[in-house]
């Protein structure tokens, strides 16, 4: 017989979230108390176990496995396929169609995304603030005050592009850095995470969907960067009334975090796993157990759901 103590009961001892007041929270403002906004503190952070784990030898065997496999590089090739000329009222600018895919293998999930020359010269900008000695052999192709928009200088600029961004990926600390992994997914995902907050949950998932893929090739180093938006995925299919998908993706959230019980997202979301996991028949005494531990080890002054802290990222 299931225990009396699941979400909806009295004798719940999770957390209370508003998920479960059956009515969606809305994205309210910014609270002083809540963590800080937008991606992982650092890029370089490691999802080594916390040293209160619980995880038994075999499970740290395991993880340490999936960790070397997480460490091997994943090598991606960036090609300048298109590029188009805009216009607007006030300005004129070419649009460049970047498509990256995985060498080695058939790669069926190739990200295509538009950055302009104003997004790739912020980049260089900002690589030089904290790369400088790293990439000073890196030649970022130079704006003509003339002759920007002939086809000739275009098809230059295209080439030029292509092997600035080459030359970058190589650099192993200039691909793992903020700047790097943000001028080729912040845009997207900025996006995304404002139909999050707008309820278009469709919409926001259709971006996601788009982005994941090679924001998963670009954190290899570190899987728990894309947690957030796994998270975000979660409560997009969860609001949808999806549940089945919601878990499947949740689980992947999980997996990411491994033994990490000093992530912020890792109470919230085993908090909404077990929630998922009772309403779909599944095993949700051993996540609320693992919640209960994980509290008792590290309690919270006050317990975050999982859309609370989901809608507080990208809002910049």
């Amino acid at each position: 017989m299931a225990s009396y103590k699941h979400p909806g009961n009295p004798g719940w001892t999770g957390p209370i979230s508003q998920d479960m007041a059956g009515t969606t929270p809305k994205a309210s403002a910014p609270r002083p108390d809540l963590p800080r906004p937008g991606p992982e503190d650092h890029l370089e952070a490691q999802g080594s176990p916390s040293s209160n784990s619980s995880m038994t030898t075999r499970e740290l065997q395991e993880y340490w496995r999936a960790q070397k496999c997480c460490w091997k590089h994943v090598k991606l090739l960036f090609e300048i396929a298109s590029a188009r000329i805009e216009e607007r009222k006030v300005s004129k600018f070419v649009v460049y169609q970047i498509v990256v895919i995985q060498t080695g293998s058939f790669d069926s999930n190739k990200a295509v995304l538009e950055r302009r020359y104003s997004d790739f010269e912020t980049l260089q900008k900002k690589l030089l603030k904290t790369f400088r000695e790293e990439i000073e052999d890196v030649v970022f192709p130079k704006k003509h005050l003339i002759g920007n928009f002939t086809e000739e200088m275009i098809s230059e600029r295209k080439l030029a592009l292509k092997e600035y961004l080459s030359l970058l990926y190589a650099i192993r600390c200039v691909r793992r850095s903020r700047e790097f992994i943000d001028f080729l997914t912040r845009p997207e995902l900025k996006e995304a995470f404002g139909c999050l907050r707008a309820g278009q949950y469709t919409k926001a998932l259709d971006i996601l969907m788009r982005v994941v893929p090679l924001q998963e090739k670009l954190t290899a180093h570190c899987p728990a960067l894309l947690v957030p938006v796994l998270c975000a995925m979660l409560v997009c299919h969860r609001d949808l009334d999806r549940p089945a998908e919601a878990f499947a993706v949740g689980e992947r959230a999980l997996q990411c975090l491994q033994a990490r019980e000093g992530h912020r997202y890792y109470a919230p979301l085993l908090d909404a796993m077990a929630r998922l996991a009772y309403l779909l028949g599944k095993d949700f005494v051993s996540l609320q157990k693992r919640l209960e531990e994980s509290q008792l080890r590290k309690p919270a002054l006050r317990g975050f759901t999982l859309k609370e802290l989901t809608v507080q990222e990208y809002l910049s």
